[in-house]
């Protein structure tokens, strides 16, 4: 019997170290170094090479001779699922999906097995689940696929046998957490066997053509339970964001060889499963209350797609001498910048105000073109006056408090056109590229002063 022996790892890097420190030397984390109990002799095992159908190995081809990659992509069944992936899932790709638990993960991928199962054999691995529960599940779902097997197995051998015997188009795990392989002693979802599994599944994606979805969980801070370097073999990081308390999910790419990450996809969670949400702006704006102060519209980018997203912002007085600072759905630095120009450059004496910023529906803004809308929502509940329900803001602002401006304006202005609002307060600069919607009414501003005189707030 082999003796054992401990090493250490970082769960950041998968560096090894054959004693514990408080800072990684390959990446510089600190505290991340687990330990781990391995064979001697096996602290780092090799791994099998990958199996190509028909037994040649892949050879080297010039560029010119490789075909493009349009015919290569293939329909999920989901819409918004394939807007993330870049129009589609790519045959031969790794795809790793992560999420709080109950957030959906499961329930998205039992459901593009209907459609993927209508031209395809689909096999669905799971360790969490027996056949049977999986069954009924599919059930509740409207899953009914000929060419979808089940299998709950957690060892990768064992399910390298499955694959090898079913001949699979598609392969699903769930998750990747639960796998193990006995090349290594360590328990299943370390460091050691969430990489070597991984490895494995994507040499026999890139060796067999077998496009493999992996479901991973998340620890605390949100990230990919297991090592960093997870997220670098694989060819797609999706995170499904929402929470499991919301009843709306947004898909969103963190990582994408095969197309852009900015792109997100929205969904509604409803007792037949995830339904798609076409348009997320009508989505996240339904409910608005009407002639409340502190809530303001805007217009962002998510991607290609323009989405009105509504801003609420509450001050309350503060009798102590360190205000309270709270923002959802916005960066935190962003909203307290934002709070301190509209003290100094908007006149607006709140520093001794608690203030509270809020985006609803879950969706988290990362881009200045909001930066006015958020700008007018604090006024508005600070000064207690309301803004027209029919009015949206769009632009980023400075520290000295102009308004600067912003990229894709038109596609902005098409999508509040759309949805039926009268007026727009937007920067001077895009007047020259502006193509002015017809039933729109532009009001166009330098500084948040005179955004607070468009608005009468």
């Amino acid at each position: 019997m082999a003796k054992e022996k401990i090493v250490f790892f970082c769960s950041e890097c998968g560096n090894e170290a054959a004693r514990w420190e408080g800072q990684c030397r390959a990446c510089g984390a600190w505290n991340t170094l687990v330990e781990e109990t391995v064979a001697k002799g096996k602290s780092k095992p090799g791994v099998a090479a990958p199996v190509r159908r028909g037994g040649k190995p892949a050879l080297a081809k010039p560029l010119t001779e490789v075909g493009s990659g349009a015919e290569i992509r293939f329909d999920t069944g989901m819409g918004e699922l394939d807007r993330v992936l870049g129009g589609g899932a790519v045959h031969g790709s790794l795809v790793l999906i992560g999420g709080a638990p109950g957030v959906g993960k499961s329930t998205l991928m039992l459901q593009i097995c209907d459609h993927l199962s209508r031209f395809a054999r689909v096999l669905y691995v799971s360790g969490e689940e027996s056949q049977r529960q999986i069954k009924m599940r599919a059930e509740r779902l409207g899953v009914k696929g000929e060419e979808l097997f089940l299998l709950p197995e957690t060892n990768l051998d064992q399910i390298i046998e499955a694959v090898a015997e079913v001949k699979p188009d598609i392969l699903i795990v769930d998750s990747i957490q639960t796998l193990y392989t006995e090349d290594s002693t360590s328990v299943p979802g370390s460091v050691t066997q969430v990489k070597q599994c991984t490895m494995r599944l994507m040499q026999m994606a890139k060796g067999e053509g077998l496009t493999v979805f992996v479901i991973g969980h998340v620890n605390k801070e949100g990230d990919i339970a297991g090592p960093k370097v997870l997220e670098h073999m694989v060819d797609c990081v999706l995170y499904v964001e929402g929470g499991s308390n919301l009843s709306y999910k947004i898909l969103r790419a963190a990582k994408n060889r095969f197309g852009s990450t900015n792109e997100i996809g929205v969904f509604e969670m409803t007792g037949a499963g995830l339904r798609e949400v076409p348009n997320p702006s009508e989505l996240l704006l339904s409910g608005r209350p009407e002639n409340v102060p502190g809530t303001c519209v805007t217009s962002v980018m998510e991607g290609t797609r323009p989405v009105l997203a509504e801003i609420q912002a509450l001050l309350v007085p503060n009798n102590f001498k360190m205000p309270r600072r709270t923002a959802n759905g916005l960066d935190l630095g962003r909203a307290i910048l934002l709070l301190a120009v509209a003290e100094k450059q908007g006149g607006l004496a709140i520093g001794g105000c608690d203030a509270y910023i809020n985006v609803i529906g879950g969706l988290e803004i990362d881009e200045p073109a909001a930066d006015l809308a958020t700008i007018l929502a604090i006024a508005s509940s600070y000064r207690g006056r309301t803004i027209d329900s029919s009015v949206v803001a769009i632009g980023e602002v400075g520290l000295t408090g102009e308004i600067r401006s912003v990229a894709a304006i038109n596609q902005r202005l098409a999508e509040v056109q759309r949805l039926g609002f009268k007026r727009c307060i937007m920067p001077v600069q895009d007047k020259a590229k502006l193509i002015r919607p017809e039933g729109l009414q532009i009001t166009m501003v330098k500084t948040i002063r005179d955004a607070f005189l468009a608005v009468q707030i």
